[in-house]
């Protein structure tokens, strides 16, 4: 990649010359990697559209990222092959699409695939005409055929025979493929009525719990941080037990599991088994923020310190692996060395000894499942196959030892480990993403008061304001290697929302604060619809698709929407702005009678509704911020799960004392309809936060 990125490309040709394709002019870590096929790859373009339609030829685009397993093995397999690259060059326009730089394209054709496939996945393989309308969708399709899958070649054959040969048929697919694209991304709107969907939801993810290893729905098993946050809400707001120990047990499971990177820390994007045992091993950014709330929300709920701890781990795996020099963080790791999955991250029992000597190297193993012939392809992926206290008592060992212990042997593992050769880094930074990790870090320290935490999330979001906007202040996708591009979609302004207003939370400093109603501003202006309430995916300043979708589905992140709709309400509490709260309002509404269908896809959405409608906890500081007795009081409000928590400050002492007495900072709370006296040390605060918990 570094070779790639330093080509000197004033000097070649538009079309890359004989060594590269286009693609060696991308700012695309992904797109990068595909410079050197024999493929005549293009970018996507104009110029690519128009010769498709200029030469009569239909498109093929295929969409992935730089950390993306089944996308390596495609390219080595089929676009590094020179047969397979012939038929795409002499029968096709090929277009390469990286779908963390344009997620809209992404979203759009994953849609199509899921309407003609009834799945989906990446790499994702579109044939579509010079306007865009897709007729066929794929996501890995192997060399010569193979699982009842034919070869690429013959695949290609067929469908340029079907194209030339049977052109109004695919053109009828194009029609039907279009209006089903519209029809699927259309919302429905519904009440703001909580009771009943909220339920309904809660309902849904008992039914898909597994009850032997928690988590949800078969394999490929994946982490779901917000579904975990959600049922801590929920068990707040209903006192259903289960709710509280899905979200436990599922939260301890991964921290046990192979999921979790027990050497380094982070966690990874999936498991494959129910066990959470055998990961899929890329690492990304979105998922270690994602993890933090969760586990951050379980210790609020629960003071329970192990949460904590994890959180804590995983702050340190994005701290030490994931930060620029420059201050924002980077996309991904990847799942290969080499070729080879995995590799990095996994051990032989020969391997362990030798780092750890014999005798430690006997009780490693047993605590960690490492055994002679191997959980994973002949080699070891470490996991607790118990409880580090259930162990300890086991052993014979007393726990606080074991822990210490097992700190130590990390240590000299990571040590040893890092000697290895190191899977590709994802050097691409994101808006989206990076507002993701300033909204945990922020959480993170008002939790914990760790101040690294403020600071990597403020340095953070210096390099997103400053790096990652263009002359005029508008927000820009994504930065690689000193250049910015791509104008921001939704979900950039709505996370990056999320960062400032949980900063404001953290520390109560009004810049924050004003930063994100500056924010919501532009994003409302940029996305909103005029005619009716939901926001656009993309900006009114941008390419438009086939459709221009309102994305109300939350994935492995809550949607644009839903992030949007939470900040709003959550600002116009704050600031008591009528316009956020209308907005907030509509844009719930406009969705709501999607998730009532079907909840479990809109999660997020009911976390903004329950906020909306459930009672207030406004506290609100006066006098200074900057005082120890001030930030213990503000950390202690932050060591608890209060979800309605409305934080406000107000300027010099506008809250007076009782009985005339002075201090440098006053708290007051308001809940449940009553206003308590004010308070000016953290143990009358922590009993008044006690009172109403």
């Amino acid at each position: 990649m570094r070779r790639l990125a330093a080509v000197d490309t004033a000097s070649l040709p538009t079309d890359g010359g004989p060594n590269y394709n286009r693609l060696i002019f991308a700012q695309s870590p992904y797109l990068l990697q595909h410079a050197e096929n024999p493929v005549d790859w293009y970018p996507w373009c104009n110029e690519a559209f128009a010769k498709a339609k200029k030469e009569d030829k239909p498109i093929f685009l295929s969409i992935g990222y730089a950390t993306c397993h089944w996308c390596h093995v495609m390219e080595h397999e089929s676009f590094e092959d020179n047969d397979v690259a012939k038929v795409l060059n002499d029968k096709f326009v090929c277009i390469k699409v990286d779908r963390e730089e344009r997620p809209d394209i992404d979203d759009q054709y994953m849609t199509v695939a899921q309407l003609i496939t009834g799945g989906g996945g990446w790499p994702l393989n579109i044939l579509m005409t010079a306007d865009k309308v897709p007729f066929f969708a794929a996501t890995y399709i192997p060399k010569t055929a193979k699982m009842q899958m034919p070869g690429i070649i013959e695949l290609l054959d067929q469908i340029d025979d079907f194209w030339k040969n049977n052109r109004d048929a695919v053109l009828e697919n194009c029609s039907q493929v279009k209006q089903g694209l519209e029809k699927a991304v259309e919302p429905h709107a519904g009440t703001l009525d909580d009771e009943a969907v909220m339920a309904k939801a809660f309902q849904v993810l008992v039914a898909a719990y597994d009850n032997e290893w928690a988590g949800f729905g078969e394999t490929p098993k994946f982490p779901l941080p917000h579904y975990l946050s959600f049922l801590i809400r929920f068990w707040k707001k209903s006192r259903a037990v289960n709710a509280l120990w899905m979200s436990e047990d599922t939260l301890k499971m991964i921290r046990r599991g192979g999921i979790f990177d027990q050497v380094g820390f982070g966690i990874h994007r999936y498991a494959v088994d129910k066990k959470w045992l055998v990961p899929h091993f890329e690492k990304m950014l979105y998922d270690q923020a994602m993890i933090v709330h969760a586990y951050l929300d379980a210790f609020q709920a629960t003071g329970d310190a192990q949460y904590r701890t994890a959180a804590e781990e995983i702050l340190a795996f994005v701290l030490n692996e994931m930060r620029s020099p420059e201050g924002g963080f980077y996309s991904a790791w990847d799942a290969d060395t080499d070729g080879v999955e995995g590799e990095y991250y996994t051990w032989t029992q020969h391997e362990i000894q030798a780092a750890l000597g014999e005798e430690a190297a006997g009780l490693v193993c047993r605590l960690f499942g490492i055994s002679e012939q191997g959980n994973f392809e002949g080699r070891n992926i470490l996991n607790l196959p118990v409880p580090t206290q259930e162990f300890s008592e086991k052993e014979g060992i007393h726990h606080e030892t074991l822990l210490k212990n097992i700190e130590g042997w990390r240590t000299s593992l990571e040590t040893v480990r890092k000697e290895r050769r190191k899977p590709l880094r994802d050097e691409k930074i994101l808006s989206a993403w990076n507002g993701l990790m300033i909204s945990s870090l922020a959480k993170g320290f008002a939790v914990t008061g760790d101040k690294r935490y403020r600071e990597a999330a403020e340095s953070a979001l210096h390099f997103v304001t400053t790096q990652l906007r263009n002359t005029d202040g508008r927000l820009l996708r994504s930065w690689y290697r000193g250049k910015a591009s791509i104008p921001a979609f939704l979900e950039d302004y709505a996370f990056l929302g999320w960062g400032l207003i949980q900063l404001y939370e953290a520390t109560l400093e009004r810049d924050y604060l004003d930063a994100a109603h500056t924010n919501a501003k532009d994003m409302l202006k940029l996305f909103n619809d005029k005619e009716t309430y939901g926001l656009f995916d993309t900006g009114s300043d941008t390419e438009n698709l086939l459709v221009r979708k309102k994305g109300g589905h939350d994935g492995v992140v809550p949607s644009g929407n839903a992030a949007a709709a939470m900040n709003l309400i959550k600002l116009a509490k704050i600031t008591d702005n009528s316009r956020f709260l209308d907005e907030g309002k509509g844009i719930l509404r406009s969705f709501m009678g999607s998730i009532t269908e079907n909840p479990i896809t809109g999660l997020h959405f009911l976390s903004a509704l329950d906020y909306l409608n459930c009672p207030e906890t406004e506290i609100t500081f006066s006098g200074r911020f900057d005082s120890v007795e001030a930030r213990k009081m503000l950390h202690s409000v932050h060591k608890r799960f209060l979800p309605g928590l409305v934080l406000r400050v107000l300027e010099g002492n506008a809250i007076t004392m009782p009985k005339g007495k002075t201090a440098e900072t006053v708290v007051q709370i308001c809940a449940s309809g009553a206003c308590r006296l004010p308070v000016a040390d953290v143990q009358e605060l922590e009993r008044l936060l006690d009172e109403i918990a």
